[in-house]
């Protein structure tokens, strides 16, 4: 499998840095955090909350991140630094899923502050770990931390039970879960020459990918990123071919674009195709493999990009019309 985040980078809201905890957040941490209207809604924070707890909890939080268990974070201002609170998912690799958690200090409070967190860590993470999708709870009588989750695009799921630190037991909770669908931007809309579509009325879009093969006989993923529809899943570099474009023109000057590279048409060799039919297009995808380039394969858009032996292929997570490639590929292979 694709190796976790090992590094956090700051991310950043219009109005919000999402960073790792310091040491000097503890005070601030600790003054927020240790009053009844916000820690009686958090399953795992104690309450009264000790002092001392806050210099331990914070020095835990950069090992989880470092491990790539878990990334809980400061939500601090912009403009001065100031953390308003905390905003965290805590992996379940075997389940590929991540728990959402978040709490704003009261001062703060009214300010819409835990939505813009809470959507773009979803965002990153959907795009970024290797999960599937995001888990959530909230209290039964906590409607404002349930109107958050569902103006973020969760949906609730059912009614459940979980322990909570400061109230000293079970306490009833609603289920909440979100998955790349949820997420996903708005589809672009069709140019002016629509593609011509099929019986059941979706147009046709022809996608044209690669199978770049390096000398030790590994294959190019590249994993969708944020902001994209299927964000975080991996697949076979290319794009969609332009209006009086052909498959090999619009993959030399995809893999140009993306990656910075060279290709000619005599490296292009056809190899299969996939047809898949989406919510709202039927997707065509010829595939070509190509062993030969000009110039070193660079993220040229950041996305995230692995070499990969054939036998692992199916170890990454693909959109539904790469993976029917992947066996054809790993028996050519």
């Amino acid at each position: 499998m694709p190796d976790s985040v090992t590094a956090f980078e700051p991310l950043a809201t219009e109005r919000f840095l999402l960073r790792p905890l310091r040491a000097a957040d503890a005070a601030e941490l600790h003054r927020l955090v240790n009053d009844w209207e916000v820690a009686k809604t958090l399953a795992r924070v104690p309450f009264p909350y000790p002092r001392d707890l806050a210099d331990e909890w914070i020095a835990s939080t950069a090992e989880r991140i470092a491990a790539g268990e878990a990334y809980h974070l400061a939500i601090a201002r912009r403009e001065d630094d100031v953390l308003v609170g905390c905003v965290g998912l805590t992996l379940d690799a075997e389940d590929r899923t991540a728990e959402l958690g978040y709490w704003v200090g009261r001062r703060h409070w009214g300010q819409g502050i835990a939505p813009e967190a809470a959507g773009r860590l979803s965002r990153w993470a959907l795009a970024n770990l290797d999960i599937d999708r995001l888990t959530a709870s909230a209290l039964t009588d906590n409607a404002r931390s349930a109107a958050v989750l569902t103006r973020i695009a969760f949906r609730e799921t059912g009614r459940g039970a979980q322990d909570f630190l400061s109230r000293g037991g079970a306490m009833p909770v609603r289920l909440f879960e979100a998955g790349r669908a949820d997420f996903a931007p708005p589809p672009a809309a069709l140019p002016a020459e629509a593609p011509e579509a099929v019986p059941d009325g979706k147009p046709i879009v022809l996608v044209a990918a690669v199978g770049l093969i390096d000398p030790d006989n590994r294959v190019l993923l590249a994993r969708r990123p944020e902001g994209k529809p299927l964000a975080g899943l991996w697949e076979f570099p290319g794009g969609k071919v332009h209006q009086g474009e052909t498959p090999e023109r619009a993959l030399i000057r995809e893999l140009k674009e993306e990656l910075g590279i060279d290709v000619t048409e005599a490296c292009l060799a056809p190899f299969a195709f996939a047809s898949h039919g989406y919510e709202s297009f039927h997707l065509l995808m010829p595939l070509y493999l190509c062993r030969r380039w000009q110039g070193n394969v660079t993220a040229m858009e950041g996305q995230a990009l692995a070499w990969v032996r054939p036998q692992r292929l199916a170890d990454y997570a693909m959109p539904p019309a790469d993976r029917p490639l992947v066996a054809l590929l790993r028996d050519f292979l």
